[in-house]
């Protein structure tokens, strides 16, 4: 199993890796222009806020993003000429949905790197001489449509499907009175980057409800709580090694202070066995809320931790959420640090070609895993 996840984290890694940067860059665009953003909260400064984050910061992450995931996937497969169909493809499974589709990103990418893959073998060698760029040119194309398609049809509305069903299983819990276990289908649907839907299609309503009657709700502590993801790059920065240690200090001012969840999400994707550390943070952070009958006003948007002081409520229960947020920093933590080291993540001179395509016992299909 320690291999099996360590070759999981290796190849998703390998995607993800490569593209912080632009994690990066897009939680700074986000955290300082968006409408509740910095310059809108601590400057006079007249600026179109609205129109840059609907121009700007929506493509970036509805668009940018999955294709740069997508293209890394493809290439990987199949070079270039894989990382061009992957990013048509992903198109098509972009247009299915109005939720970033970085997990649709991941599954196309080396499904079409590799699909371009046999292609080009099948075709290598028989056409006419003088028609090998037309025909080079034509057969990604063509590809090009029918995986697009694919995308649309197949993969973005299961993509879909998923995300929906993660919203049903944290409504469940919740109704059932087991709120801390929500954090379970929570943190595996945000790091999936379907904390949106859950969010805003789930909570946020829930909390509305009872903050009108209370003056302040849990509910909106759920998804925003920044703890966990603290406790996550600390543990990165202490605990890990290469790109992935380097970019954690960045990543936690981005997401502690400027509420930008986004930026740690590949961190627990280049090694899926950190969200038990995240599992562990957040459940712990949920049972202080409930014990100290925690709650905000509303929903923190972005979820740093300047929102949450911004948003204590008057009446009590302001303790109980810094609390839960300091307990989720420290339990991911202790739990996150330890798990790097025995399941540490490769770093990217550690992921070569050779290893991205062992395939793991899937006949028919090559180089997938």
């Amino acid at each position: 199993m320690k291999e099996t996840i360590q070759r999981l984290g290796a190849k998703l890694s390998a995607m993800v890796i490569p593209n912080i940067g632009a994690f990066i860059a897009w939680g700074l665009i986000t955290a300082i222009f968006i409408p509740t953003g910095w310059l809108a909260t601590y400057t006079s400064l007249d600026w179109d806020y609205g129109t840059f984050a609907d121009g700007v910061v929506g493509p970036m992450i509805l668009v940018l993003l999955p294709l740069l995931i997508a293209y890394t996937g493809g290439k990987m497969l199949h070079g270039h000429r894989g990382g061009v169909l992957a990013a048509i493809m992903v198109m098509g499974v972009i247009a299915a949905t109005e939720s970033p589709m970085f997990l649709g990103a991941m599954i196309v990418g080396p499904l079409a790197g590799w699909v371009m893959r046999e292609v080009d073998k099948a075709l290598d060698g028989k056409g006419p001489a003088g028609f090998e760029m037309l025909i080079s040119n034509f057969s990604q194309g063509i590809s090009g449509v029918v995986m697009t398609l694919l995308g649309y049809f197949a993969v973005g509305p299961v993509v879909g499907w998923v995300t929906d069903r993660f919203g049903d299983a944290v409504k469940s819990i919740t109704d059932a009175g087991l709120l801390p276990l929500a954090d379970i289908p929570i943190e595996v649907a945000k790091v999936l980057f379907m904390n949106n839907a859950i969010n805003h299609g789930v909570l946020t309503p829930l909390g509305a409800a009872e903050a009108a009657e209370t003056g302040k709700s849990i509910y909106f502590l759920l998804e925003t709580n920044p703890g966990p993801g603290l406790g996550l790059l600390a543990a990165y920065w202490v605990a890990g090694k290469g790109l992935a240690k380097l970019s954690a200090p960045g990543a936690i001012i981005i997401h502690f202070f400027g509420g930008i969840h986004e930026v740690y999400f590949p961190f627990v994707l280049m090694n899926p066995v950190m969200i038990v550390a995240m599992w562990a943070g957040g459940i712990s952070a949920d049972i202080v809320f409930v014990a100290t009958d925690a709650g905000l006003t509303a929903s923190p948007s972005p979820g740093s931790i300047l929102a949450y002081l911004a948003l204590l409520p008057a009446g009590g229960g302001g303790a109980g959420a810094l609390a839960g947020v300091a307990v989720g920093a420290v339990v991911t933590f202790l739990v996150g640090a330890p798990l790097l080291k025995l399941f540490p993540v490769k770093d990217m001179d550690d992921v070569d070609e050779s290893e991205f395509s062992e395939h793991v016992d899937m006949p028919g299909i090559p180089g997938m895993v």
